[in-house]
């Protein structure tokens, strides 16, 4: 048995202005209609031999994470909270522990959520054959064969061929890190080198021997951790506590660089951790000037240009080798070759505490969204989408009331101690102070209009006295 173990925790910002802080590019849609959680395990979990997933994120993409498995119809077999990002060593060993305590020794698959690579029989071949090393005890890393002298890729040098093993099996000769430009070329023009994925497949006893062997102190930390863990809903939240003496390093520097297990796949596949819009560029369909676009765009007289339209229509002319990107709330212009310089401006954003660094307009909450349309002082309009058989907590405010109009479907409120039920063009009032809770006791999602009016009118004037969700 496989089990795959997806790290969907970080919260990268090089394709500000679409990934945020609080909704990172492993969850959306960047190459396909699917986000890139979702393609991480549907482009391998055609084999019979492919448990549920063990998905490791963060607290604050819980309930993100969970729907976009429902959405799939996929129950993982855990999804586990880090309460503070600590590398991907600590958290594949969080996953051998959780995985030996589902099956007496399984393989272990670590994948991470937010690369691009092409499906296909390649892919098959490429697991079965580190499926087959690994079940002789090898600790696996997937190669791919590199298509430029990158030097934002870390590399891998295969050894002589495994005596024995499916072809494209090698021992893993040097794991070297980022290089510069010259090194990079070098290895390019020997052969010898591939970039490293940052896919790994092992037996979860043999990898958790290896980390306890070079770095113990992981191991004693996170057993410690998942001992004193508790679930929570769907969700396991690791002790915080034991979690927080754990080392912070990479699987790389603390297995891969030190192993004498280290055997590498060669995967001729196209791959990309998707590191910025160039790299998005290079990976999308091109019309006949070389653009790539997504939504609403007109162009004239542009070429080998990236534009992405999200909620507006948006044009161009007479630029060339340039990335726009849209938002609701957010527009990104930068040449292509500059498009890394992307985190001085979400720094500064940082620095100034401006909220399109941390989150969009629409913010997903486990109920259903809400989306800021208009906010003037002492107002502010929102669009609310609760999903069928969801509701809010039970809550009131201090500094503002509430005004829901309802644009489709029907809602239930309770409102002190009494019940309403309202319908399409149908309103209630909230004054200040009251305890209120909506829900959504239909089949199709209930939008409101939702007014607030109020002298503070910040997420952070919210007392929930009982909740669904354990906030």
């Amino acid at each position: 048995m496989i089990i795959p173990v997806i790290l969907a925790g970080g919260s990268g910002t090089r394709l500000w202005p679409l990934s945020r802080d609080q909704y990172p590019k492993q969850l959306l849609p960047l190459s396909g209609q699917r986000t890139m959680l979702q393609d991480t395990f549907l482009r391998i979990s055609a084999s019979p031999e492919i448990a549920p997933p063990i998905v490791i994120t963060s607290e604050k993409y819980r309930f993100l994470v969970a729907e976009q498995f429902r959405q799939m119809q996929i129950t993982p077999s855990a999804i586990i909270l880090e309460p503070e990002g600590k590398n991907t060593a600590p958290a594949v060993a969080v996953g051998a522990i959780r995985a030996l305590a589902l099956e007496d020794d399984p393989l272990l698959l670590v994948l991470p959520s937010d690369h691009h690579l092409e499906e296909g029989p390649e892919l098959g071949r490429a697991l079965a054959a580190g499926a087959a090393a690994a079940g002789k005890g090898y600790i696996i890393c997937f190669g791919i064969p590199p298509a430029a002298p990158e030097t934002g890729y870390g590399y891998l040098k295969k050894g002589e061929a495994i005596a024995g093993m499916p072809e494209g099996v090698f021992t893993l000769s040097r794991f070297v890190e980022k290089p510069d430009a010259r090194t990079a070329e070098e290895f390019l023009s020997s052969g010898e080198y591939f970039w490293n994925s940052g896919m790994f497949l092992f037996p979860a006893r043999n990898v958790l021997e290896e980390i306890k062997k070079n770095a113990p102190g992981i191991v004693e930390a996170c057993s410690e951790a998942v001992a004193r863990g508790r679930e929570d809903l769907d969700f396991f939240r690791l002790d915080p506590d034991a979690f927080a003496r754990c080392p912070s390093i990479s699987i790389d520097y603390a297995v891969m660089e030190k192993t004498r297990a280290g055997a590498m796949v060669a995967a001729d596949l196209s791959w990309s951790d998707l590191g910025s819009w160039e790299a998005l560029w290079k990976i999308g369909e091109k019309d006949e000037r070389g653009n790539v676009t997504s939504g609403d765009v007109y162009l004239h007289d542009v070429e080998s240009s990236f534009v992405r339209a999200e909620s507006r229509l948006v044009a161009a002319v007479g630029i060339s080798g340039h990335v726009v990107v849209e938002t609701a709330d957010a527009v990104l212009i930068s040449p292509r070759e500059r498009v890394q310089d992307v985190r001085h401006i979400v720094s500064e954003l940082k620095k100034k505490g401006r909220e399109e660094a941390k989150t969009h307009r629409k913010v997903y909450r486990p109920w259903g969204s809400y989306e800021s349309l208009v906010s003037d002082g002492r107002f502010q309009v929102k669009r609310l989408t609760v999903n069928p058989g969801c509701r809010l907590s039970l809550q009131k405010h201090y500094h503002r009331a509430e005004h829901w109009i309802v644009v489709r479907g029907t809602g239930l409120i309770t409102r002190e101690k009494e019940t309403i039920t309202i319908r399409e063009d149908e309103s209630a009032y909230i004054p200040l102070g009251y305890m209120h809770r909506l829900e959504n006791p239909g089949s199709i999602p209930l939008v409101l209009i939702e007014v607030q009016t109020g002298s503070y009118l910040g997420e952070d004037d919210i007392i929930r006295v009982e909740d669904d969700y354990g906030r």
